[in-house]
């Protein structure tokens, strides 16, 4: 008789043999026939108690492997365009196995959050433990669901915090991972949706009380997929790091370079300077300096930094956080400017005329050392008349000198003409515990002007040099209205009583025209914002299209590699055309260059939305204690549902379902946003003043809710109070005929 092989014999067959599992493959590898076939069973139960092998129906495997087929979840792909995936189930007490997904010709194009069934080939030895050839897609990545937990006799319900959700989620009993009543979950679907009851999911992430401080920016970094937490090979490298030394660069340390920022900024990426010039050939001209932190000498092309940061694309800003681009240890450390510290740097010295605009500029790669570190405060109240004891010493060589050249850039900008927007910052203030204490509109001195106008003659700078030099570079592209947008916006003015020049080229000094028309006027607002509306959203690419915003043929972001992605591909550029170093673009960088563009447009985009929800979130919290007052506001946006009025001092957004406007039908003009009735012929549109009611302020989803009190100091007829109907045919026919004129005005432009 076959002898029974020991333990170990048992465990390393198994380890040599993934693919044969089952208690009949281990039985017939050792030949081992009628009772022996209990004793192995008995053997394969202390193995399992012992933690050595795991049983999944009939098969036995080491936990700390992974099996031959297995389900795997496909991460996003790696600076260098590889994809990687992480097993679906993992029962080991060790790290997850890394696996690499390998492609074949024919595979379908995998993105992150798909799941796939492949087969695994271990890899002892190399950077990952194994790798993958798909064999059937299963799926897309599920749907995501971020809300609040409420138990159940059998399981529970998720209530999700999006305000545009429509329906709960069942969790079934086993699926809760012990979510607590209340509390804010992650979930995913865990089955298909149905068209009859409620659909599934199971709680996959528990993350505390939806009440408590900081959650508010949480459900948004949650919601909208934010990277927030560094992996430990990131912080890593970026704790390894040591400052740049002076060997390769200009020493810049006699300069006395400042930064000026926000009272409470913990990095300071931008340093400033300028005297007047001296040289013969620039009468009354200036000489302007703009150092900027030198973060491509830490964050090399491919390392573990550079996959995280253009992973993360740019930094996050909440009320209550920061989700940074890069590890504090660079971020508020190493590539920040502080006071008195030598830093490296990318600096470009300006040469500007007396009448502003550029005569020349250069480019160097240097080390600095700031001589003060100012809040933006300090420095107007110096030149209103109140110098601090510090900035009193310093206003003849730093501070007059610098007004001096901004006055010179004014002129050049008056002559530019950007576009003038005049839309307030709103900024929430929290107290300690997270709250709510005021929402403020920010003031816009001529110190924050300053520091704006150079850093666009910075970037200009940049894109210039890089465009000379044939180098690649992502430009910041923001390119001419759409017509139609435009059409909108001068249906908004002509209801205003204002005019926008047509029949022309558009130039941002038309647009400055209409705003200077509006400006005083009770309309302002409403055609501030809607002259921001009908602009195109910028983006980053490697074609220039240039910035139509600010009036400029090349603009590139050279001004924030700390924050931004984009300009730290900048500074590489730089980097290359000068020959500075080997730490510029690589080649897989220039090659994807486009590509790269996409994904931190995205990111930029990302960003806002989730700043947007936060503001929302921390705006109805602190509304809540108002329903049931009156309030008044502006009508801000009109759609099919209803009326969005902004709230005067908050600027908080407060929806107007349309069935609480009466019971008549309300048609809907896309082109004028307006709404009329069909009965009273009541005209409802953008800019009118509105006093409203508040009936609900939801600080998990950020919506707020009221009923329309009175329009233009006229008392508005609210709950069902007419017959519902059609507009008046002579109104349809009015509006139908202003339709197709404004259509056919659009072909010509078009056509154009």
């Amino acid at each position: 008789m076959t002898p029974l092989p020991s333990k170990a014999e048992i465990l390393a067959f198994l380890q040599d043999n993934p693919e044969k599992t089952h208690k009949r493959d281990i039985a017939k590898a050792f030949g081992l026939k009628g009772a022996q076939r209990i004793d192995l069973k008995r053997m394969l139960k202390e193995l399992e108690e012992e933690g050595h092998v795991e049983k999944k129906r009939r098969s036995y495997r080491d936990p700390e492997t992974l099996p031959p087929v297995t389900i795997l979840l496909v991460r996003a792909p790696d600076a260098d365009g590889d994809l990687s995936a992480r097993p679906m189930e993992w029962h080991g007490e060790g790290e997850e196995p890394s696996v690499r997904v390998l492609p074949r010709e024919g595979d379908p194009a995998l993105a992150e959050g798909d799941r796939i069934l492949a087969r695994l080939t271990p890899t002892p030895g190399e950077e990952q433990d194994y790798t993958a050839r798909m064999i059937r897609r299963i799926g897309h990545a599920p749907t995501t669901i971020l809300g609040i937990y409420r138990k159940g006799s059998e399981g529970g319900r998720i209530m999700p915090i999006d305000k545009k959700a429509d329906r709960q989620w069942v969790v079934s009993l086993g699926h809760e991972h012990g979510a607590k009543d209340g509390e804010l979950v992650e979930a995913e679907q865990s089955g298909p949706k149905g068209r009859l009851g409620l659909p599934k999911a199971r709680v996959t992430q528990r993350l505390g009380a939806p009440g408590a401080p900081r959650s508010v920016s949480l459900i948004a970094i949650h919601q909208h997929g934010i990277p927030h937490e560094f992996p430990p090979e990131v912080l890593a490298e970026a704790d390894a790091a040591k400052p740049a030394g002076l060997s390769g660069r200009e020493d810049l340390q006699h300069l006395p370079l400042v930064t000026i920022d926000p009272a409470d900024a913990r990095d300071r990426d931008d340093a400033v300077l300028a005297r007047a010039d001296d040289a013969a050939d620039n009468p009354g001209g200036h000489v302007l300096w703009v150092a900027i932190a030198d973060v491509a000498h830490y964050v090399r092309p491919g390392s573990e930094l550079d996959r995280e940061a253009l992973k993360r694309g740019n930094s996050t800003y909440f009320p209550d956080r920061v989700v940074p681009m890069l590890p504090d240890r660079l971020s508020g450390d190493l590539c920040s400017l502080h006071e008195g510290v030598p830093r490296a740097v990318l600096a470009v010295e300006i040469r500007i005329r007396e009448d502003g605009s550029k005569l020349s500029h250069r480019f160097t790669r240097g080390l600095m050392k700031s001589r003060a570190s100012f809040p933006y405060e300090e420095v107007q109240a110096a030149m209103d008349g109140g110098p601090s004891e510090r900035a009193a010493a310093m206003m003849d060589e730093v501070i007059r000198p610098l007004y001096a050249a901004y006055d010179a850039l004014l002129a050049a900008r008056a002559r530019r003409q950007p576009l003038e927007l005049d839309l307030p910052e709103r900024q929430i203030v929290l107290n300690e515990a997270g709250e709510v204490t005021s929402v403020d509109f920010k003031d816009r001195l001529a110190a924050h002007k300053l520091i704006e106008e150079f850093m666009v003659l910075a970037n200009v700078c940049a894109a210039e040099t890089l465009k000379e030099k044939k180098t690649p570079l992502l430009y910041r592209v923001h390119e001419e209205p759409d017509p139609a947008k435009l059409e909108s916006l001068r249906e908004v003015a002509e209801g205003a009583g204002l005019t926008l020049a047509k029949g022309q080229v558009l130039q941002t000094k038309h647009l400055n025209q209409l705003l200077a028309q509006a400006a005083g006027k009770d309309e302002a607002e409403l055609i501030n914002m809607s002259t921001l509306r009908s602009m195109s959203q910028a983006y980053y690419g490697p074609d220039n299209f240039g910035h139509f915003g600010l009036a400029l043929r090349n603009y590139a972001h050279f001004t924030s590699p700390i924050r931004r992605y984009s300009d730290l591909i900048v500074h590489r550029a730089l980097i290359t055309a000068h020959r500075w170093g080997d730490d510029g673009l690589s080649d897989d960088q220039i090659e994807r260059m486009g590509q790269i563009g996409e994904q931190i447009s995205d990111t930029e985009r990302r960003s806002m939305m989730a700043e947007r929800d936060t503001n929302d979130r921390y705006l109805a919290a602190f509304m809540a204690e108002r329903v049931g007052t009156e309030l008044p506001g502006r009508v801000a946006g009109v759609a099919k549902f209803g009326l969005f009025i902004k709230l005067d001092g908050t600027g908080a957004d407060v929806l107007i379902p349309i069935r609480t406007l009466g019971g008549e039908f309300f048609h809907y003009d896309r082109e004028s946003q307006s709404l009329m009735g069909s009965q009273s012929g009541r005209v409802m549109r953008l800019g009118q003043r509105a006093v409203i009611k508040l009936s609900e302020a939801a600080a998990d989803t950020g919506g707020m809710v009221g009923e329309l009190v009175s329009l233009d100091e006229a008392e508005v007829p609210r709950g069902p109070s007419h017959r519902p109907g059609k507009p008046p045919r002579r109104k349809q026919g009015a509006a139908k005929k202003k339709s197709a004129a404004r259509e056919k005005k659009l072909t010509r432009v078009r056509k154009r």
